[in-house]
């Protein structure tokens, strides 16, 4: 073993990597079902990657109080469309992904408002800050989607505009 080879593995970490892959309980988890044992933000990225069976996205929606035409509005699908899905049929990921990011916001705003029918009840609800719109009329972008989750940073520490 050459100088420099000794001197780079006594700077390599020595822990193991199952350190690093720990199970994790995101409150987002629950809203996506349990059906697919998600136990890391790994599993999440895998699920993303295959799709999301379309039953999964009814729950979702269920659970979070939107309609399916909300619902399609915010994945880009026509709402025909995602209806002659079977139920167990899987969805494209780029949709799968959308419905993922609307599972983190929902679990992030019932920690932020303390309960899901408050952080519901915001979410259709017209906001000066918001020119007037709904939040939930935002979610058909990525920038949308940071919107509001910036607002809800600002309400978690008291700043309210």
């Amino acid at each position: 073993m050459s100088e420099k080879e000794k001197h780079i593995e006594n700077w390599m970490a020595k822990e193991p990597m199952g350190l690093y892959i720990t199970k994790q309980s995101n409150p987002f988890y629950k809203l996506l079902g349990t059906r697919h044992n998600l136990t890391n933000d790994y599993d999440v990225m895998e699920l993303s990657r295959t799709g999301l069976p379309k039953n999964i996205l009814v729950t979702l929606a269920q659970k979070i109080s939107i309609t399916i035409q909300e619902l399609s509005n915010i994945m880009h699908i026509s709402e025909r469309t995602l209806q002659r899905y079977e139920d167990d049929a899987i969805v494209k990921s780029e949709y799968s992904e959308k419905a993922i990011e609307l599972a983190r916001l929902y679990a992030r705003g019932e920690e932020v408002f303390g309960s899901m029918d408050k952080f519901k009840l915001w979410m259709k609800t017209p906001l000066l800050v918001l020119k007037g719109e709904t939040p939930l009329s935002l979610l058909d972008t990525s920038a949308g989607f940071n919107i509001v989750f910036t607002e809800l940073g600002r309400i978690e520490h008291g700043i309210f505009a």
